[in-house]
Formats: structure tokens, sequence, C-alpha cells
């Protein structure tokens, strides 16, 4: 299992490797925070809400309940958490 820590500690996810590939579980705390990616995302928040700008989108809310968020492979995106937020995330 690894224990990732990005933006002074405000996000902070664990990975497994499950049948299916690398998934994490992860906590972001408010704030504004730039990410990029190397494999397609599956992204489903567990606990509160927050909005996420995907190349040449708007924001969109993703919150507890909501779909699943796809983010491509290859590209930075944006998330802006106005309360504390869980997810879990799958790598494709």
């Amino acid at each position: 299992m690894k224990h990732s820590v990005y933006f002074d500690g405000k996000v902070q996810s664990l990975e497994i490797h499950t049948p299916g590939g690398r998934a994490t579980v992860g906590v972001i705390e408010p704030g504004t925070f730039a990410f990029s990616t190397s494999s397609e995302e599956h992204i489903i928040v567990i606990e509160g809400s927050m909005k996420v700008r995907l190349p040449g989108r708007d924001w969109q809310d993703v919150h507890k309940g909501g779909s699943e968020l796809v983010v491509p492979r290859g590209v930075s995106f944006d998330i802006d958490a106005r309360s504390d937020v869980a997810y879990i995330c799958s790598y494709r």
C-alpha cells in the first residue's frame, strides 16, 4: 500500500492494487488544486462535493451520490473543493 501526500498535506491518498488494476481512496481538504493524469481516471465522490474543470469545459459539480467522473489520460484538470471530500479513483 502506498500513501501519497500532495499540496502540503491537503490532498492525500492510499493506493491499492486490485484484479482490475490500480485504485486509490483519498481525501481533499478545501482549496483549489491542479492535477495531471498519466492514465484514464474514474472518480467517485463518497462524501462531500467539489467542482471539477476538465480541459476545454466549464466547471461541473461532482458530489456524493453523483455519477462517476471520467478524466481522460494525458490531461491537466482542476478541482475546487469547498469542504472536505472523500473519493475513490480507479485507473485504467
